[in-house]
């Protein structure tokens, strides 16, 4: 992971207020000392912006910024994959299960951050495959439903979004009477979420005007949804979801992405005692997932072949951890889409939490 040492420059003023934060042209700062900490590197550079008199260190633009275990963030990257709970890897470095999940939340907020500043910007080169992925938050009572939007061609995952499910499936008596209980407390979900949310996702990967052909499988939400973008003309191809999962179906690329998410994250197993009691902190998770997927995972394990973002020519090469934790991202200079912001700040409510707090930047982000 790289570090700031004495060397290092300054490339803008970290202070959102300040009028050289997004633009450093003409920026000028100096110097002012330096602290001593107990971590590696000990000695750290201070600073101070010439303008809005705001003073900084070289380690404000670490993504491990005001951390007191910053040799715990990279570990914990591939940790959360690895489909290990909370408890597991807090036993692992002897640390508190809360400790490790604001790292991970910390991480889930990069990704997020990461993936906005590298992913394409244009129309789709290739065909959309989505689906949804279900699992629940705080209890079985309360499923969720996240929406997932694949490349056909390279993999690519594009993005997610979420939606509130009311409980399904087979029920006995006392199953139904405390369903009504909890919904006659808390409300019941959205019955048109589906659509609504699949149609935000879209909004954000396909540019308006754009063409696009996509590939589902047969739920009924989903020609509503594509009817809610009457500017992006909607090629929709559907396959039936009992058909093989082989890699000749048309919804592989989406099936394989499922598959992934089931196998990596201890959140989502069918039958789990580490389920996330948010649905914001299994979207941060998701989020490390997403980046992992397109910039550090090869699309072929045996061939050890480009990942998705290179077949897509937004990367170079296969990142490692230090290349996606090299440096701080700052949310006031990079513009997320609605829903990632309110997943960002942790504004997405959780019914049976309702007074869960949000994420407020004190000293970082």
């Amino acid at each position: 992971m790289a570090r700031a040492g004495d060397s290092f420059s300054p490339p803008f003023c970290p202070n959102p207020d300040c009028v050289f934060h997004r633009d450093s042209k003409g920026w000028r700062f100096r110097k002012k000392g330096f602290f001593v900490r107990r971590a590696t590197p000990r000695r750290i550079q201070r600073y101070r912006c010439l303008h809005c008199h705001r003073n900084f260190s070289s380690q404000t633009f670490h993504v491990t910024y005001w951390l007191k275990r910053p040799d715990l963030l990279a570990p914990l990257l591939l940790r959360s994959l690895a489909c290990s709970g909370y408890r597991q890897i807090a036993r692992e470095f002897s640390v508190s299960p809360s400790a490790i999940q604001h790292q991970i939340e910390r991480l889930g907020r990069h990704c997020l951050l990461f993936h906005e500043l590298h992913r394409p910007k244009g129309p789709p080169t290739e065909p959309l495959v989505i689906d949804g992925f279900e699992s629940f938050e705080f209890s079985q009572y309360s499923p969720g439903h996240f929406h997932l939007a694949v490349g056909r061609g390279s993999h690519f995952f594009y993005g997610f979004g979420d939606s509130e499910l009311r409980r399904k499936g087979r029920m006995n008596d006392a199953q139904k009477r405390r369903r009504a209980e909890l919904e006659a407390i808390f409300g019941r979900p959205d019955p048109q979420s589906i659509e609504k949310e699949m149609a935000a996702l879209l909004e954000w990967v396909v540019p308006p005007g754009t063409p696009v052909e996509i590939h589902s499988d047969e739920h009924p939400a989903y020609p509503r949804a594509f009817r809610r973008l009457s500017d992006r003309p909607v090629v929709h191809r559907t396959t039936s979801s009992k058909e093989p999962r082989t890699s000749h179906n048309p919804l592989f690329p989406v099936n394989l992405l499922d598959l992934l998410i089931r196998h990596g994250s201890a959140n989502h197993k069918r039958e789990t005692i580490a389920f996330s009691k948010q649905r914001g902190c299994a979207a941060y998770r998701l989020a490390i997932l997403l980046v992992w997927r397109n910039y550090m995972k090869p699309f072929s394990e045996r061939r050890r072949d480009a990942t998705p973002a290179q077949r897509l020519g937004l990367v170079g090469r296969l990142l490692g951890v230090a290349e996606v934790l090299g440096r701080r991202l700052f949310p006031s200079r990079i513009r997320l889409p609605e829903r990632w912001a309110r997943y960002y700040w942790r504004r997405v409510r959780t019914r049976r939490l309702p007074d869960a707090p949000e994420h407020c930047r004190v000293f970082a982000v």
